[in-house]
Formats: C-alpha cells, sequence, structure tokens
C-alpha cells in the first residue's frame, strides 16, 4: 500500500484571521471550501500541487457552537498554526491493517461530510493527532471528487519538515507508512511548509 501526501491542515481559533495570515504570508488567498455540520468547523482550501492542498480550518461563525469539542484542538489553540498532515489512500481499510502490521496503530477510520456550497461531499479517515500531530492521519476520499479538481487556487509547496522531542517516533510511523519525513530534534514539536509565492519568493509557514 502507498500514501501519498493529500493535505496539510492549517487551524486557528479564529477562521476569517487565519485565512487572511495565509494570504498575507503568501500573497494568495484561500478559498471557502465549506463547513463541517455538527463539527462547529468550516474551511478554506488552496492548491499546493502535486495532488495535495492547504487546509485553513477554524470555527464557523454560522454554526452553533459544537456539543464536543472541535477537531485539531482548535478550541485550544491562541494563534493559527500548521498543526497535522493528511496522507491519502484508495482503501482505508486495507491501508489501516497494512500499517498496523508495520507496527503502527492509526486507529479506525470513520467517515465524514462536509457541506461545500450546497454540495455533499464525504470521505473517511482515521483520527488526527498523534505525535503532537506529526503522525500523519490516513484519507481515503472514495468516489467524492479530490479537492485539487475544483479550481483552487496555487500556493505551490516546495518542502515539509517536523520539529519533535522525540524525532525516532516519528520516524516509526513514517517509516510504517512508507514515507519520508526529516524531523529535527526540539523542544516545542510541529511541521513547517516552505511555500513559494507568485513573486518566486519563498515563505514558511508553521
Amino acid at each position: 500500500m502507498t500514501f501519498a501526501l493529500d493535505h496539510l491542515v492549517f487551524a486557528g481559533p479564529d477562521l476569517g484571521a487565519a485565512v487572511a495570515h495565509v494570504a498575507e504570508l503568501t500573497g494568495v488567498e484561500p478559498v471557502p471550501g465549506g463547513s463541517h455540520v455538527g463539527l462547529g468547523t468550516a474551511n478554506h482550501l488552496a492548491d499546493l500541487g502535486a495532488g495535495a492542498y492547504l487546509e485553513v480550518i477554524g470555527p464557523d461563525p454560522a454554526q452553533p457552537e459544537p456539543s464536543a469539542p472541535r477537531p485539531f484542538g482548535i478550541d485550544d489553540l491562541r494563534e493559527p498554526a500548521l498543526v497535522t498532515w493528511a496522507v491519502r489512500t484508495p482503501d482505508i481499510d486495507v491501508a489501516v491493517a497494512g500499517v498496523r502490521a508495520a507496527g503502527y496503530d492509526p486507529g479506525d477510520a470513520h467517515d465524514m461530510s462536509r457541506d461545500a456550497q450546497g454540495e455533499l461531499l464525504s470521505w473517511r479517515l482515521t483520527t488526527p493527532g498523534g505525535l503532537d500531530g506529526l503522525a500523519p492521519f490516513l484519507i481515503d476520499w472514495g468516489s467524492t471528487p479530490h479537492p485539487t479538481t475544483r479550481g483552487l487556487p496555487k500556493i505551490p509547496l516546495l518542502m515539509v519538515t517536523g520539529v519533535h522531542p522525540d524525532p525516532a517516533a516519528v520516524d516509526v510511523v513514517t517509516r510504517a507508512l512508507g514515507l519520508e519525513l526529516l524531523v529535527r530534534r526540539d523542544r516545542k514539536p510541529g511541521l513547517v511548509a516552505v511555500l513559494r509565492r507568485p513573486d518566486g519568493a519563498q515563505v514558511t509557514l508553521s
């Protein structure tokens, strides 16, 4: 089973502020993706190239407060941050079994959906959040068209690296997935993405 980078998750306590941050940094404004009904979140999206995208996610002001905490630790964030990443697979049940056999348990897959301007999009994923977000979650879009097929604005991704107090633990996960991620040792964990602006300048999102 092979995996490919599906998307990076940039989350914040205020969706509008998170989108504005990305727009100011990159010179490209992510466009509305839709609402995660019942979760209290909505997102904006941008194309990173090579079949991957950036998801900017935060509280949805059009929804009431959810009954459970919002995903990605959004309720505890004080400022926007690159909180985790997702890898894509065409058969998530087979993928979960294979990764478990390789020494890493990504958790069971569950159903998700989003209202994209009146169109219901659905997919399956494992629970995000492992190793402070450096362990990617798995996602399977099934028959739903991938977000990158929807004409998103482009912010080319040049590189993704990580920072973690235990790089070896992250390496166990990425090896089980057949992936490589350069991880530097430091006390504060996180992901670092290098992006290219329309003027050619390189910027860092973390």
